[in-house]
């Protein structure tokens, strides 16, 4: 059974799959797993892409997430790493879709400005922002799991934007929106 308020995150590669689930209760998001996927051993590209479609439909077997949030590839110079990247990313949009999760797919500028306000951020100012909205002290090893992790936040972000109005309150201010959102505010719980 799926659960709404758990997004799964994916940074895509196929050499190193970063990966992350967030939960999200009563609008603040906690941290239930993030790490990577390392692939570089396997020499076979088609076993890796097995291997990564094995992973993701694991992950949703173990925490039933409600929504699938993924990094797009940037396009890059070399034409093979990008096809590589790209059959990364559809297999685990593939395990996603198997399940009937909905997937959403974010550009790295969308992801980064989500995160820190400045799209052309780089990974570490990326984490360190993590760490303060998160409440994160250790820093994982590969900056592919953060990413994986900036990815689900962005997309909790996205669905509780203060500009969709659906149904919502609308604010009225600053105030308003520290009042409703006070885990969105530095300085603030």
């Amino acid at each position: 059974m799926k659960q709404a308020n758990i997004i799964l995150g994916i940074d895509p590669g196929s050499l190193l799959m970063g990966y992350a689930l967030l939960k999200v209760d009563k609008g603040n998001p906690q941290v239930l797993l993030m790490n990577v996927l390392k692939l570089s051993h396997v020499k076979d590209i088609y076993e890796r892409l097995h291997l990564i479609h094995e992973k993701v439909a694991e992950l949703i077997r173990l925490y039933h997430p409600g929504s699938f949030a993924i990094e797009a590839p940037f396009f890059g110079k070399n034409v093979q790493s990008m096809l590589k990247l790209g059959r990364a990313q559809g297999v685990a949009i593939a395990a996603a879709m198997q399940a009937g999760i909905p997937v959403t797919e974010y550009s790295p500028k969308k992801v980064k400005q989500s995160i820190t306000g400045n799209g052309n951020a780089n990974k570490d100012q990326v984490w360190k922002m993590l760490q303060t909205i998160l409440q994160i002290d250790e820093q994982p090893r590969y900056y592919d799991a953060t990413d994986a992790l900036s990815v689900a936040l962005c997309h909790h972000y996205q669905g509780s934007s203060i500009l969709q109005t659906g149904g919502k309150k609308k604010l009225s201010g600053w105030e308003d929106f520290t009042k409703q959102h006070p885990n969105r505010v530095s300085g603030t719980k």
